[in-house]
C-alpha cells in the first residue's frame, strides 16, 4: 500500500537539523568521533541539575501504589498546581493549576493547541527564521503557516506581521529565546505586539492567539529576563518544557498555560484536554510530572552555555565568520561566505565540521551551529574552521 501524500511530501524535505546528525554519525565512524566537529543538533550535553537525581531516586523508592497509572488528562492536580506557581512567578499573573495543562514535551504541546485552536484553512503567522517543525505542526491539523520577515537584527517586524494578518489568521507563534539566532524580543516588542493583534481582533471580528514556544526561556544570558507572555495579552498561550532547562529532551515533559484573562478561557482548556486524549497522548508520562513539580526552581547550569558561546564566538572571530550575538538559548546563527549556505555546509564538511543551512529554517544565507557540546570540542574546531574559509 502506497504512504500518505502529505508524508511523502515531507520526506522529500525532511529536517536538515536531522540530516546533518546522521550525517555527522557516518563522519564519526569513518573518522572517529573525536575528529569530528558536531555543531548540528540541539541535544543538550550538560547534565540535568542534581535536585532532579535526589528526586528521581526519592519518588523511585516511594514508589505509591498507581503512581504510574493513569489520571486526568490534564496531569496530576498537584502537579498543575506546583507548576502554576511557576508560571505565575515567570509570568506575573495569579493563576492556578486549572490554567496549567501537562504535555508531551514542548513539541507535544504546540500539537494539543494546533488541534484545539485550528479549523481547516486557517493561517498561523510566524516569523522567519523559525525552527521548522512548526510548519508540521499546523499542517498536522489542517492550518496554514504564514512566514514573515524580520528586522536586520533578527527582532520583529511588526509592520510584516500587520501585512500578513487576515481574516484567517488564527495565531501567531513566537519563539524567545529563539532557535536559531538566540534573540530574545524585549518588552516593548511583545506589548506592541499585543496591541497590533487587539487592533486586528477589533476590527477582523477575530481575536488571533498568540502562542509563545518557550523551551529556552531559562537559558538567557547577561542578566537579560524574558519578558512575560500571559499578562501582555489576554488571548494568549504558552507552551514550555524542561527539555533545554533541566536536560530532559529524552523524558519529553512540558506543559501548556493559559492566560487568565481569556475569553472562553473553559472552553479552550477542555479543548486543550480534549485534544491532548484524542492525538493518543492521553497524559503526560506521569513520573516526570511527579519530578518536576518539586523542581519548579531548579535549572542546569546557564554559566557552562554562557562559557561555550564565548569560546564559540573567539573560534569565529578567529575564522572571519560573522554572526548574530545570542542573548539565550545555545546557537550561533552566521552569515555564510557568498552567501549560499549550502555550499559553505559541503565545505565545512569536508572539514569535518557540521553545521546546520539557515534554509532549514526559512532563512537561506545563514548556518546554525549549536554549542551544547564540551568546550574543549569548540576550541579543537579553531584551525579546522580556519582551514574551511581559507
Amino acid at each position: 500500500m502506497p504512504i500518505a501524500n502529505a508524508i511523502r511530501e515531507a520526506l522529500g524535505s525532511a529536517s536538515l537539523i536531522r540530516k546533518m546528525f546522521e550525517e555527522g554519525n557516518l563522519l564519526k565512524k569513518q573518522y572517529g568521533a573525536d575528529k569530528v566537529f558536531d555543531f548540528s543538533i540541539g541535544n543538550p550535553d550538560v547534565e540535568p541539575p542534581p535536585a532532579f537525581h535526589r528526586v528521581f531516586i526519592k519518588l523511585a523508592e516511594e514508589d505509591k501504589q498507581g503512581s504510574h497509572g493513569y489520571m486526568p488528562n490534564a496531569g496530576f492536580p498537584e502537579v498543575r498546581e506546583a507548576l502554576a506557581q511557576k508560571v505565575a512567578r515567570e509570568h506575573q499573573v495569579t493563576i492556578d493549576g486549572s490554567h496549567i495543562i501537562m504535555a508531551v514535551g514542548a513539541a507535544g504541546g504546540l500539537n494539543v493547541v494546533f488541534k484545539a485552536i485550528l479549523n481547516p484553512g486557517d493561517e498561523v503567522i510566524v516569523p522567519r527564521p523559525y525552527f521548522m517543525e512548526y510548519r508540521a505542526y499546523t499542517g498536522n491539523h489542517g492550518g496554514r503557516l504564514i512566514e514573515v520577515d524580520t528586522l536586520p537584527d533578527f527582532s520583529l517586524d511588526l509592520a510584516a506581521i500587520k501585512a500578513a494578518l487576515s481574516e484567517k489568521t488564527a495565531a501567531v507563534l513566537i519563539n524567545s529565546p529563539h532557535n536559531p539566532t538566540g534573540r530574545i524580543y524585549p518588552a516593548t516588542a511583545i506589548a506592541e505586539l499585543a496591541a497590533l493583534l487587539k487592533a486586528h481582533g477589533n476590527s477582523a471580528g477575530r481575536l488571533p492567539y498568540l502562542v509563545a514556544d518557550e523551551p529556552y526561556r531559562e537559558i538567557a544570558y547577561n542578566n537579560i529576563t524574558v519578558p512575560p507572555i500571559l499578562p501582555a495579552y489576554p488571548e494568549s498561550l504558552v507552551v514550555n518544557s524542561y527539555s533545554k532547562s533541566l536536560s530532559l529532551p529524552g523524558e519529553r515533559i512540558g506543559y501548556i498555560a493559559v492566560s487568565p484573562d481569556m475569553d472562553h478561557k473553559d472552553e479552550v482548556l477542555n479543548a486543550l484536554i480534549y485534544a491532548t486524549r484524542i492525538l493518543g497522548f492521553v497524559n503526560a508520562p506521569a513520573l516526570m510530572q511527579r519530578i518536576v513539580a518539586e523542581l519548579t526552581y531548579a535549572k542546569v547550569d546557564v554559566d557552562v552555555y554562557a562559557r561555550r558561546r564565548d569560546a564559540f564566538k573567539q573560534v569565529l572571530d578567529a575564522a572571519g565568520i560573522r554572526y548574530v550575538e545570542p542573548e539565550g538559548a545555545f546557537y550561533l546563527f552566521c552569515q555564510a561566505p557568498g552567501g549560499n549556505d549550502g555550499a559553505f555546509v559541503e565545505r565545512l564538511k569536508r572539514h569535518l565540521i557540521l553545521g546546520v543551512p539557515g534554509s532549514g529554517f526559512g532563512k537561506p544565507g545563514w548556518v546554525r551551529f549549536a554549542y551544547c557540546v564540551d568546550e574543549k570540542v569548540i576550541q579543537a574546531s579553531g584551525d579546522a574552521f580556519k582551514l574551511a574559509m581559507e
